[in-house]
């Protein structure tokens, strides 16, 4: 079995590990800790509770120690993190591990005046853990300076292509300096990661944690086919029997999780919601007394969960289904954490039985039934042969074809004075779509192990993420 002294932490780390509690390193932080001592690029595959933070903490904390560059600190690594609450608990990560180093860290992020964390990096930083838009920004102002960074590590790599950070990921790579060690961790590995690592990790060693095999072990899973508008009831049902007093429910949508906190305070149900739209402020208030237990339900959303690292969670609720399967299994991680167990609740109505077929196919196996309650709805249940996602309510595909048909036929009849111009326009974008699809078919292929320039974040440009959400 290997220990933390085995692979190879200096004192000062050990002592922080042991202060910390851990007695093994987790898979991930077994596999990626050796090749990062070695200076290899690391591609992994792990999901938040994996301890990955530790996993490219420790050994980029350890090889800093060794040498202490002459003159003002400046910033030889950058950790991008897509959520502020998620930079903030990477933050505190580094803080505890590296308490008996002569190593200062900071943590930047949107959503609070930036006039406090210029005044902290103007006095020197040598770790600086950040989310994009803030990170530009101060670029863009003159306060932050790349050029001699060392290591580079892009964490929740999914999250950030999710959020439409991929132009501001490519933007950060343009500025750092070619010769660093880059790390690079994904809950999952979409083509579009795996792209994306391509472009600046040289030869990486891959480092992968089946999320099946963390998160599914200790956890008793349950879906139950219900009415979308018996939900509500369904969980109140619950939470009031298991006497449920730390829970994450998750919803698909922002409005939904707003709508359902209010609903369970007036169930007499302790709740708080987080997502992207809530101010800064009232996400650390929210998120700080749900770990203090002031808050018994947190109700999120998938993108603002990723900064959720609380080890005592005993159930997940799924009030909506996710419809990408992978959301799922990130989702029901969230208990049985710390070698503890925990409950899943899936609630699954007539349109996300769909759902429920990709999640079963990416487990492997048909998550266990409880029909067992008064609100059973027989007609969620996934038909046999039923193919994966939404299904549409009580609205075939022929009909609403049919419809939009009818629908072009009328407005062309109205518009036939518009023909001529819009035929026109229409010209202009087949040629300005055929011009930017050239350009991109264009685009010269490029070899992960080719040569000596350790950055590659000058190719690769692409489209993809246009549209940019910061820092959620």
């Amino acid at each position: 079995m290997d220990t933390f002294e085995s692979l190879g932490l200096s004192e000062e780390l050990l002592r922080a590990v042991e202060r910390e509690g851990y007695t093994t390193p987790t898979p991930v932080q077994a596999q990626a800790i050796p090749p990062l001592l070695d200076g290899k690029d690391v591609l992994g595959v792990a999901q938040t509770g994996t301890g990955k933070t530790a996993a490219f903490a420790l050994p980029v904390l350890q090889i800093m120690s060794r040498s202490r560059p002459q003159g003002k600190r400046h910033i030889r690594t950058l950790v991008l993190s897509p959520t502020r609450e998620l930079a903030a608990q990477i933050d505190e990560r580094f803080s505890a591990y590296s308490e008996h180093l002569d190593l200062r860290h900071r943590v930047i992020f949107g959503g609070v005046k930036q006039n406090p964390q210029v005044r902290a990096l103007q006095k020197g930083v040598d770790v600086l853990v950040a989310t994009p838009g803030r990170l530009l920004d101060l670029i863009g102002q003159g306060y932050i300076d790349l050029g001699r960074v060392e290591f580079f590590v892009l964490d929740e790599a999914d999250q950030m292509l999710d959020m439409g950070f991929i132009r501001d990921i490519r933007k950060v790579l343009d500025l750092l300096p070619k010769r660093r060690q880059n790390l690079l961790f994904s809950a999952t590995m979409p083509k579009s990661i795996a792209d994306l690592a391509s472009s600046f990790l040289y030869k990486a060693v891959m480092v992968d944690v089946s999320p099946e095999e963390v998160t599914v072990e200790r956890i008793a899973q349950k879906i139950m086919f219900v009415k979308k508008a018996d939900k509500r009831r369904l969980l109140v049902k619950i939470i009031n029997a298991e006497q449920v007093d730390r829970a994450i429910v998750f919803t698909r949508t922002k409005h939904g999780a707003n709508r359902l906190v209010k609903q369970l305070d007036q169930a007499g149900i302790n709740a708080a919601a987080i997502h992207g739209n809530k101010s800064q402020g009232a996400r650390t208030k929210a998120l700080a007394s749900f770990k203090n237990g002031t808050t018994a339900i947190l109700v999120a959303t998938d993108i603002a969960s990723r900064g959720i690292d609380v080890d005592d969670i005993t159930h997940v609720f799924n009030y909506d289904l996710p419809n990408e399967p992978e959301s799922y299994v990130h989702r029901i991680g969230r208990t049985a954490r710390a070698g503890k167990s925990g409950i899943a609740y899936g609630f699954c109505d007539e349109s996300e039985s769909g759902y429920l077929v990709g999640i079963q196919r990416l487990i492997g196996f048909e998550v266990p039934r409880d029909d067992d309650h008064q609100y059973h709805h027989p007609a969620a249940i996934p038909k046999p042969g039923q193919k994966p996602g939404k299904i549409k309510d009580g609205k075939s595909s022929g009909n609403r074809s049919n419809n939009s048909r009818n629908r072009r036929k009328s407005n062309h009849s109205s518009k036939g004075g518009q023909k001529k111009s819009n035929n026109s326009r229409g010209g202009q974008r087949t040629s300005n779509n055929n011009s930017r699809g050239g350009s991109r078919n264009s685009r010269p292929n490029r070899s992960n192990s080719s040569g000596s320039n350790r950055s590659r974040g000058q190719g690769n440009r692409g489209n993809q993420g246009s549209g940019r959400s910061r820092d959620r």
